[in-house]
């Protein structure tokens, strides 16, 4: 996917929202637990409810990593669903990799050849050798880790040096990277104060941007800062929607807390006369 399709999704929805997928079994609803694959059951239900409002959605591996086998195997269901029913739909690994050389290769290969995702999470601590293999797949994105919504961000990532925080050297130097035009990068909502000075080191990059919702985070505060001319962001939002409900009716629940960040996301895009 090119991101200027994925900026045409987002022009005609209206709507630049990401729903990010971390299904935890003891928090969907009871009648689902008895269903062979429930994982896939509600991750189908929740995506079908929400595709109209959402450009883009985001498994969080762990949460199937976790249940081993029937994890790997509905996270595979999941992303062949997508890809057959939604293909318009920007769909994100959220694995977090970061190794070297053959590792980052098969890590690669495994979610953008296996899998057919279009984006992957990636640590960048281990610098380009880590990055650049997920970077030479065309139409691949890269998602580094740049500045998180987690209280413990502050342990490393606003070291400064040489009057320059962590976070933003990794901006820096990651635009000298072989193949920098496929990355993104994530920076969590709680951190919105710090976007205006992300986008002076990357201007036009997507960025996204997890923490609103259950987190806290501001939606106004991230469009304010965040939005370019086109779009830039995909703002995730996983436990404010798919945890709604626990009721027979989740799915519709989901459904209209994804439709008020649309409207609202509607709105900011509006004043941008971005639609």
């Amino acid at each position: 996917m090119t991101q200027e399709f994925l900026f045409e999704q987002i022009k005609a929805k209206k709507s630049f929202l990401c729903v990010g997928l971390d299904i935890d079994l003891e928090k969907i609803p009871p009648h689902l637990k008895a269903q062979e694959d429930p994982l896939f059951s509600f991750a189908k239900e929740i995506i079908d409810a929400t595709h109209s409002y959402a450009v883009a959605y985001k498994p969080n591996l762990a949460f199937f990593e976790t249940y081993g086998l029937k994890g790997w195997h509905a996270f595979d269901k999941i992303a062949k669903y997508l890809k057959q029913n939604y293909p318009q739909h920007f769909v994100i690994a959220d694995a977090k990799r970061g190794d070297i050389g053959n590792t980052a290769t098969r890590y690669a290969k495994a979610f953008f050849e296996t899998y057919e995702v279009d984006a992957v999470t990636i640590a960048p601590y281990m610098g380009k050798d880590a990055v650049e293999p997920f970077l030479a797949f065309k139409g691949k994105y890269g998602i580094l880790l740049a500045l998180t919504s987690n209280p413990g961000a502050f342990d490393f990532q606003f070291t400064e040096a040489e009057g320059e925080q962590l976070y933003e050297k990794v901006l820096r130097l990651s635009l000298e990277w072989k193949g920098a035009e496929q990355l993104m990068y994530v920076v969590g909502a709680t951190k919105a104060s710090a976007i205006a000075s992300i986008r002076k080191i990357v201007p036009d990059a997507f960025l996204l941007v997890p923490g609103v919702g259950a987190q806290g985070g501001s939606l106004k505060a991230v469009a304010e800062a965040g939005l370019t001319s086109q779009c830039g962001l995909l703002v995730n939002s996983s436990r404010g929607i798919i945890y709604a409900s626990q009721a027979e009716d989740f799915a519709a629940t989901a459904a209209r807390e994804a439709q008020k960040l649309q409207e609202e996301m509607a709105m900011y895009l509006s004043q941008k006369n971005l639609v």
